[in-house]
């Protein structure tokens, strides 16, 4: 049988019915091969046993499987199964062009088929190197996102570290301010309770003293009572011998107890409104910033203190390059915006040299160089070079000041979108600027280099009085 399928020729595996690869070939007395399936639909549909190919009649009885030609069909399906890509499924020519429209290969009779007549084609060879080149480009393309995804990862990995030393240092800090507010409640109450000993201390030693007294005069009224009540037990001449002393001793100056006034312990000054005079002697320790600074805005060249209101230039941190960073210049914005009403805080600039205070729109760029001035969002102030004060407008106004400043009030009026810098020391106004704010307003500060490269003064954020009364 297998020499049989060598004989045959690859168009005589095919059946003519379907043009397919037989699947049970059938021999018909006319010497024709048909798929059995194929001769059955056919007989089905023309109603009679003619042969599909030359349209003889075959003989009622079922036709006999070729099984040399089936077994011929089968090692072709196994031999062709490899290379069934390259050969249209159709047709089984080769497939040696390529569909631009449908991009898939194709056989040259499907080229000339109505479904990619009007298509643009072209040779496989060619379109392979097209492709290749296009998907190249496209693999670049990927891999370029792929770079982008691993820095990300990296970045996130490194924030997540950041923000688990963020939360440590904020436990740390909690706990090193709740201990120094343990310290001093626990001194307080040592200071309360000290005070309340002495005080039953004296009154005790004072109450002592009057018992001492008391005891004394009990114990000589007790005395000189017996002695007179033995006396009238005597005679008569006895009595009256002894009648002069006795009537002195009766006459003896004993005086009433005095009323001791403010003896018992003060417990109104003690105990009355404990908390709030501890709490009023507690704010003498506090100090109280009408705004603190945001550390996930700062540069990192700039080392914030303990509790954000104090600023400096420092070596450069390792720091997360979130999108609220400042990374343009070396700024950091406050903690908290402003959408309406009225807002003030004063800047300790002190001897620095470089600096610029105000504030600044939340949208403004944080990663790009910008001009500070209100078009950009940046309604400021400023001194370069340790003498030359400007206010930073659309063309940079330069400022005469009298007096150098060392503590600069800024008044933030969001409904009247006004933004006012006052030197505290004369109360004299710096300069104004007036606009139309459409977003929250964050405070803005810039400490800048000497001139010598050496850390600048820092600039402070200066604490109000607090004033605690009671009701």
């Amino acid at each position: 049988m297998a020499a049989t399928s060598t004989l045959l020729c690859e168009e005589d595996l095919f059946c003519p019915q379907c043009s397919d690869i037989y699947c049970l070939p059938v021999l018909l007395k006319c010497g024709h091969n048909i798929c059995r399936v194929c001769l059955q639909k056919f007989w089905e549909w023309k109603g009679s046993r003619e042969c599909p190919v030359c349209r003889s009649v075959s003989v009622l009885t079922r036709p006999p499987i070729n099984l040399a030609l089936k077994l011929a069909a089968d090692e072709y399906q196994l031999q062709s199964s490899s290379n069934d890509e390259e050969v249209c499924l159709l047709h089984k020519k080769t497939l040696t062009m390529f569909c631009q429209n449908d991009e898939e290969p194709i056989c040259l009779v499907c080229q000339t088929s109505t479904q990619h007549k009007v298509h643009e084609c072209c040779p496989v060879e060619e379109a392979a190197q097209q492709k290749r080149t296009e998907v190249s480009t496209m693999l670049e393309s990927l891999k370029k996102k792929l770079k982008i995804l691993n820095k990300k990862e990296e970045h996130w990995r490194e924030t997540k570290t950041y923000i688990q030393t963020q939360a440590n240092q904020n436990e740390n800090v909690i706990k090193e301010e709740f201990q120094k507010l343990h310290t001093f409640l626990w001194e307080e109450e040592k200071t309360r309770l000290m005070v309340l000993r002495q005080e039953e201390e004296i009154k005790t030693q004072v109450m002592h003293k009057k018992l001492d007294h008391i005891k004394n005069q009990i114990r000589t009224l007790s005395s000189t009572i017996t002695d007179i009540e033995t006396a009238l037990r005597a005679k008569d001449l006895p009595f009256l011998q002894e009648y002069k002393v006795t009537k002195k001793r009766i006459k003896c100056d004993i005086r009433e107890p005095e009323c001791i006034r403010d003896i018992l312990i003060n417990s109104a000054k003690h105990l009355g409104s404990l908390k709030f005079g501890v709490w009023k002697r507690m704010a003498k320790i506090v100090n109280c910033v009408p705004i603190t600074l945001d550390p996930n805005t700062a540069h990192s060249n700039l080392e914030l203190s303990q509790e954000f209101t104090c600023v400096k230039y420092c070596r450069r941190q390792l720091l997360p390059d979130n999108p609220e960073r400042c990374t343009s210049r070396l700024s950091v914005m406050g903690a908290t915006g402003f959408t309406s009403g009225k807002h003030s805080w004063t800047v300790e600039v002190g001897q620095s040299k470089d600096w610029y205070i105000g504030v600044v729109r939340e949208s403004v760029q944080r990663k790009s160089t910008v001009f500070l001035n209100p078009a950009e969002g940046f309604w400021v102030i400023g001194l370069s070079n340790g003498d030359t004060f400007s206010a930073q407008t659309t063309v940079c106004t330069k400022l005469v000041l009298k007096q150098k400043p060392e503590r600069i009030r800024v008044e933030l009026d969001c409904d009247k979108g006004k933004v006012v810098f006052t030197n505290t020391a004369d109360m004299t106004t710096i300069y104004m600027f007036k606009d139309k704010f459409t977003e929250r307003i964050f405070p803005y500060i810039s400490p800048g280099l000497s001139e010598e490269g050496n850390i600048s003064c820092p600039l402070t954020i200066c604490p109000l009085t607090i004033t605690v009364n009671g009701m």
